[in-house]
């Protein structure tokens, strides 16, 4: 239903309110207040009856209730003082007083969508350009409660979230709200929307239980690239619609890059717009060894080569450069430290605003030692996007260096808990290992530091970490096969090369770290 009152538009099927021809944002709590004020304007509601339908009847405070009418007031321009459109009866509740009309939601007419034959679907071309994302309104199972205006909030917060993501173009709510009809095709969907990536759900209620499922859809065949199941107790939904949105915008980043990567390798190489070779050079570089990372400088370059003004393929490129640094690769580690600091400042000064430039810019001043600048470029990262799983490991490494465990190991909990699944695993569980070092508990840092070590994509410094961690605890034979390991891999790996990428700011702990290696000949 569509109700119109004073020049807004409260539209409960589309979950928006408008004014004209704009489109006012309001949270979705207060959106349910004022749903429940415009449909209950022929009585007065007690502060109960409005905790027992907006809240659920979960215990509030009274200021929760009035700052929620404040905002809903705020949002159709009243105040109370005027109280033209929400009035106060003091002492026994509240009644919306603006005349009223009701119109059927234009929701209700969704845009047709014609079926797409396979043959048609499989002939599509490959579309280039930054991937594209629209998130459909969540189906709610089960008879209509009040519970039901989750299955248009969460995704709300996730358009909202993704939003912030500078590598994802995300279609309006307005467009992708249209689409509600169960058991729509998403090939066509995709077609009608011009996105690449839906991302839909359900809610379920099961007595005192709220269950959310989450998919990502390819719309170029309608096949489902990732899902999740979000289960708990229905009074703590807010804990969970937050959960949801970490967990779906963390996982994104790792899965529709993955797809995007193949997807370009059908192009041929000679077909790869700037994006291709940019998802392609990242899917190279989280190989962690050297051929991948020449590769993935190649595909990066190219990138550049086409859109000298591409932000983050500079903030690729300079990855690439802090990882020649980090592994020694090449024998100029200095050289490789300047092209890493210039790219990724290159990358700033074009898209400020993009995580994974400031991440770049905050990795390799941490590999210069200069840890101030670094949490700070890393903080802002965070900021930017606070599901950025990366930003928070790297925050984490940085603070260890600078013997910060406490910081450290908030930072890498929270990395591991936005993405179990990253290609910096391996890092973040090598952080956790060497923080334990600092604090001096070994047995549970040998536990992590070999856990870090069999992970995939750890390289020799995993290894040493390793190493130590097991010379600490007195494992003398777990460290000397960690020893051996090290040597077949790295015949040159000393504690030069340690400490040159881990530049601890603590004398004292380094002494420390270098007679626990020393004590296999490194």
């Amino acid at each position: 239903m569509k109700y119109l009152f004073d020049g807004f538009a409260l539209d409960t099927d589309r979950f928006e309110l408008t004014r004209g021809a704009d489109l006012v944002a309001v949270e979705p709590q207060v959106f349910h207040l004022l749903r429940l004020l415009v449909e209950s304007r022929e009585q007065l509601l007690s502060k109960d009856q409005i905790i027992d339908s907006v809240w659920e009847g979960r215990a509030v405070s009274d200021s929760s209730v009035s700052n929620a009418i404040k905002l809903a007031r705020e949002a159709v321009d009243d105040d109370g003082r005027k109280q033209c459109r929400i009035r106060t009866v003091h002492g026994q509740g509240f009644r919306f007083v603006a005349e009223v009309r009701e119109l059927a939601s234009t929701a209700d007419c969704a845009v047709p969508v014609l079926a797409v034959e396979p043959e048609v679907a499989a002939d599509r071309p490959i579309d280039s350009g930054k991937p594209s994302i629209a998130v459909l309104p969540f189906q709610f199972l089960g008879p209509e409660t009040s519970s039901a205006i989750y299955a248009d909030a969460i995704p709300y917060d996730l358009i909202q979230a993704l939003s912030r993501l500078r590598w994802l173009m995300v279609i309006a709510r307005g467009s992708t709200f249209r689409f509600r009809a169960v058991g729509e095709d998403p090939v066509a969907i995709g077609k009608a929307l011009g996105v690449r990536y839906l991302m839909a759900g359900t809610v379920e209620v099961r007595g005192a239980d709220i269950i959310v499922t989450t998919e990502l859809c390819d719309t170029q065949n309608g096949a489902i690239i990732w899902s999740e199941r979000f289960a708990g107790a229905s009074r703590n939904v807010h804990e969970i619609q937050a959960d949801i949105v970490n967990k779906v915008v963390s996982s994104l980043e790792i899965h529709i890059p993955l797809v995007e990567a193949s997807r370009a390798r059908l192009c041929g190489s000679e077909n790869l717009d700037s994006w291709a070779n940019y998802h392609l050079g990242l899917q190279y570089m989280y190989r962690f060894n050297q051929a991948d990372n020449e590769a993935a400088s190649t595909h990066f370059e190219r990138a550049i080569a086409q859109d000298p003004d591409f932000a983050r393929a500079h903030a690729g490129l300079s990855f690439t450069y802090f990882q020649t640094a980090f592994l020694r690769y090449g024998p100029s580690r200095k050289e490789a430290l300047q092209d890493s600091r210039k790219q990724a400042e290159r990358g700033v000064d074009l898209d400020p605003l993009d995580p994974f430039v400031n991440f770049a810019m905050g990795r390799s001043l941490m590999l210069q030692g200069e840890l101030e600048n670094s949490t700070q470029w890393l903080g802002r990262a965070i900021t930017l996007n606070p599901n950025y799983s990366q930003g928070h490991y790297s925050h984490a490494f940085a603070d260890l260096l600078g013997g910060q465990t406490e910081a450290s190991f908030r930072h890498v909990d929270t990395a591991l808990e936005l993405s179990p699944l990253d290609p910096l695993l391996y890092a973040m569980r090598a952080a956790r290992a060497l923080s334990l070092v600092i604090d001096e508990d070994y047995e549970d840092a040998e536990l992590h530091a070999e856990e870090a070590a069999r992970t995939p994509g750890a390289h020799y410094l995993i290894d040493m970490i390793a190493l130590i961690a097991c010379s600490l605890n007195g494992s003398r034979e777990r460290a000397e096969r960690w020893a051996g390991h090290i040597r077949k891999r790295r015949p040159d790996a000393n504690q030069s090369l340690f400490f040159a990428s881990f530049p601890f700011s603590s004398d004292t702990l380094r002494k420390r770290l270098a007679g626990a290696l020393a004590r296999y000949d490194f």
